[in-house]
């Protein structure tokens, strides 16, 4: 995925709250990714990304709700070749779901092809008064693999976030975390153990135990709305990977410790534990992994997850629905997206490639978070 120029979330805050002051008086402009209004806000494939799998589908994010009826097969194209005004056009569907534009091929891609993605002008806002100004395009490469396991998990806006929760983000001891931070609807001084310092601009804080920015729901327009947004779209996801029934579900034991765990949708009715002895998930670079947990999830003391085979920690995906959560024991090392529905704890020295999307509370202790 690509954040928009690779800038910092202020960037975009602050982007979004000139365009409300001008939209009054002044016409749209823009480049092709900013617009009155309407901004992408990372794609996937990454502009210019190499050995792209051939089965998965093209997504945009986007900064605003759209009207869901100007996002189609018109607003949102994919052409076979390295330029918009030339090659074949492939033939899919499209869907908006999460502040994402998904476009659906109906066949698989051509191995080692360059594709273009277009989204026209045609996209509008929810409340149909503001247009994208210029059209965004990018393009990638395919590579020869076939992911497997189920379509990753769309996160939409909350993907923004190294750390995401609705209650309390609370931290103690040496704790580093690298990427941007959101709470809502709780306030900023629910942020505890950071000590905290508010921007002029009131849009955003720092910290020195965040290498990004902090947004709260109680700070200065646009923030708390686009992190109502987020709070949305982490919502879906969870209610999106709960619901996955493709493709079929395998089951998922009680203790996963030692087992060697390849791509796939896995399932368990209730707590799940990996103790000391780790677990290993092997697969390729592309392929994906969603675990749907019906209760807790608990990592033992030195418990490490492993990857094998290239697999990547932005391709996992835990979904817990325990009324404790999950727990990640002293010196563990985490890797995979939590989507909790209850709280997250992290005990002392654990070093988690995660990103913590969760609806309760996050509670933190001298631990490494890094977003994958």
């Amino acid at each position: 995925m690509r954040y928009l120029q690779k800038l910092p979330h202020i960037v975009l805050v602050s982007m979004l709250l000139i365009v409300a002051i001008f939209m009054t008086g002044c016409g749209g402009g823009g480049s092709s990714t900013t617009t009155s209004s309407i901004t992408v806000l990372y794609t996937t494939p990454d502009i210019n990304a190499t050995d792209v799998p051939l089965n998965r589908n093209i997504n945009a994010v986007l900064s605003v709700a759209l009207d869901p009826l100007s996002v189609n097969t018109t607003t949102f194209t994919l052409k076979k070749g390295p330029t918009q005004s030339s090659g074949t056009t492939v033939s899919g569907t499209v869907s908006y779901v999460n502040s994402t534009m998904i476009f659906k091929p109906d066949a698989n891609l051509d191995s080692n092809s360059t594709y273009t993605a277009t989204i026209s002008t045609g996209v509008q806002n929810a409340t149909g008064t503001a247009s994208l100004a210029t059209e965004y395009v990018w393009s990638f490469k395919t590579g020869t693999t076939i992911a497997l396991g189920p379509d990753p998990v769309n996160l939409g806006t909350a993907g923004m976030y190294t750390v995401l929760a609705k209650t309390a983000i609370i931290t103690a001891g040496n704790t580093t975390i690298t990427g941007d931070v959101g709470i809502s609807p709780a306030a900023l001084s629910d942020m505890l153990g950071f000590n905290v310092t508010l921007d002029a601009s009131g849009t955003y804080a720092t910290s020195a135990l965040v290498t990004g920015n902090i947004y709260a729901s109680d700070m200065t327009p646009p923030t708390p709305s686009i992190l109502s947004t987020a709070v949305n779209n982490m919502e879906n996801s969870y209610i999106d990977a709960a619901g996955r029934t493709v493709p079929a579900p395998q089951v998922l034991a009680a203790d996963i410790t030692g087992l060697t765990i390849t791509p796939g949708l896995y399932n368990a009715g209730s707590d799940v534990v990996i103790n000391s002895g780790g677990v290993t998930l092997n697969g390729g670079a592309n392929d994906v992994w969603i675990f749907q947990i019906g209760g807790n999830l608990t990592v033992g003391n030195g418990a490490i997850i492993t990857l094998s085979g290239g697999a990547q920690a932005k391709n996992i995906f835990w979904q817990v629905a325990g009324g404790i959560g999950v727990s990640i024991g002293t010196t563990a090392q985490f890797k995979g997206v939590i989507l909790a529905q209850q709280a997250v704890t992290a005990n002392t020295g654990a070093i988690i490639n995660s990103r913590l999307l969760v609806q309760s509370a996050v509670a933190l202790n001298d631990n490494n978070v890094t977003a994958p």
